[in-house]
């Protein structure tokens, strides 16, 4: 279920809160294929899966970077903020990948908003948003991710 601000001032209340969770997605081979093409990573861990088999990972794995790309499906299914002229994607703080991501996997994203602050009549966001994996307890992606949301 979505969570929804009714203005950007509204997040300054919910700093420190677990906003939600996004759907599940299943991470199938076409996808880390298509990711290979859009970045030039086409590292045989990732795309070759006959010679990943017997890799160290048993099967191709998902790029980190698709996963941290991921995060931007993810967040609008957890978060949407309403009143504003727009909303621009700042960054990232940190960023991590505790643990690969196999092909076939499920993943869905989790939120956390870590803080807020006023930057020139924006309400800046960090939000840390967690890649996990369906039956793993590590995450495939950690991301402390900055959006500015920009009153209407």
């Amino acid at each position: 279920m979505t969570r929804v601000f009714a203005t950007p001032l509204a997040l300054h209340d919910a700093v420190g809160e677990e906003l939600g969770v996004s759907d599940w997605l299943h991470i199938e081979q076409p996808r880390i294929d298509l990711f290979a093409e859009a970045s030039g990573d086409h590292q045989w861990i990732h795309v070759d899966p006959q010679r990943a088999a017997s890799g160290p990972f048993g099967a191709c794995i998902a790029h980190g970077y698709l996963s941290l790309a991921l995060v931007n499906l993810f967040l609008p299914q957890i978060v949407d903020v309403r009143g504003i002229a727009m909303g621009v994607n700042y960054g990232c703080e940190k960023v991590r990948f505790p643990a690969v991501v196999p092909v076939g996997s499920q993943v869905r994203g989790s939120a956390t908003l870590v803080s807020t602050e006023t930057l020139n009549g924006a309400v800046q966001a960090v939000i840390r948003v967690t890649v996990q994996i369906e039956g793993q307890d590590r995450p495939g992606c950690v991301a402390d991710t900055i959006s500015r949301y920009y009153p209407a």
